[in-house]
């Protein structure tokens, strides 16, 4: 297959460089979303399509692993995937620029409200058990480069302040530069017949037509009777009952509860911690990815169905 060196995108907990030496199959399904953009559900919204079951024969984590994650080694996630006799389909948080390409994978691009991703971003970092996580990343690939990350600063206790840190992307390892980033290069490549946006807003607005959609993306039938059933069991309080056998890293103790993964967020939370000044400035910013492209920001902000944009898939 035709690929390309990627961009490296590296921080403490993934490094793009992982998929050096990958093998692809035709047919392969990569998730690529940045962080808390519904990962997750587009892996159980995947699972249900390839399996045509609400129920899977192994956990998420094993079925749909984070390859280029540094809680297990390259080698275990090499042969997990080479071992997989089912459609595999792949989550990442690399953006495409940094993906090896391969004309007969589907790229799956997920995007959400910058803004609502940075709350659920506090609430995730809240939920971390850092330390379990730093024995598991040196377990599996040591520890030595720690110093290449020092840790940030504590979190401010103004929340106006935590949002101008993520707009001026001082956060650390997922800001707005990394989280808009990735989305302008997915939308810079939608028209390519194996590259497909969607969006968490979508999801929330009509999640039987978006499935019945991305089952259209991977060419698999689907009626509206079953797009409603994959839809009922794929909703949050659902997934949160099942959260030991979907969410990530469930089995390596990261997590201080392991059902607050699946948080039920609203959204809009961040509109009290925008005062005119930091508004301004967020607008700013967006402009310099958005560079008058209209669409691209009603994208992001309201998916295609809420912001009327058209794609072409």
């Amino acid at each position: 297959m035709d690929m390309k060196e990627g961009k490296r995108y590296r921080n403490l907990v993934w490094d793009s460089n992982r998929w050096e030496g990958f093998e692809f199959r035709p047919g392969d399904i990569i998730i690529s979303t940045p962080p808390k953009s519904g990962t997750t559900w587009t892996q159980m919204l995947c699972a249900m399509l390839i399996f045509d079951a609400i129920h899977f024969p192994d956990i998420m984590d094993n079925l749909s692993p984070w390859l280029d994650m540094n809680t297990r080694s390259r080698d275990e996630i090499f042969d997990l995937l080479a071992a997989q006799k089912h459609r595999r389909f792949i989550k990442t948080h690399t953006p495409l620029d940094g993906l090896p390409r391969a004309p007969e994978v589907t790229y799956v691009i997920v995007g959400r409200d910058p803004r609502d991703v940075a709350i659920s971003m506090e609430h995730h970092f809240a939920n971390m058990d850092f330390d379990s996580l730093i024995a598991t990343r040196g377990a599996a690939v040591g520890n030595d480069d720690l110093g290449d990350f020092p840790p940030p600063p504590p979190p401010s206790e103004d929340p106006v302040e935590r949002m101008r840190q993520f707009v001026e992307s001082e956060a650390a390892i997922t800001t707005f530069d990394s989280v808009v980033g990735h989305l302008r290069d997915g939308w810079d490549a939608r028209d390519q017949p194996n590259v497909a946006l969607f969006h968490y807003r979508d999801y929330q607005h009509d999640l039987p037509e978006e499935l019945r959609r991305l089952a259209s993306v991977l060419g698999i039938d689907l009626d509206e009777k079953r797009a409603a059933v994959f839809a009922d069991a794929a909703g949050l309080s659902s997934m949160r009952e099942r959260a030991e056998e979907l969410g990530p890293d469930m089995g390596r103790s990261h997590w201080l509860d392991t059902k607050r993964f699946f948080r039920s967020g609203g959204r809009g939370e961040w509109a009290d911690r925008f005062t005119d000044v930091l508004a301004k400035r967020y607008g700013e910013r967006l402009e310099e990815y958005a560079a008058g492209d209209q669409d691209f920001v009603d994208w992001i902000h309201e998916g295609r169905r809420s912001g009327g944009v058209d794609l072409p898939r």
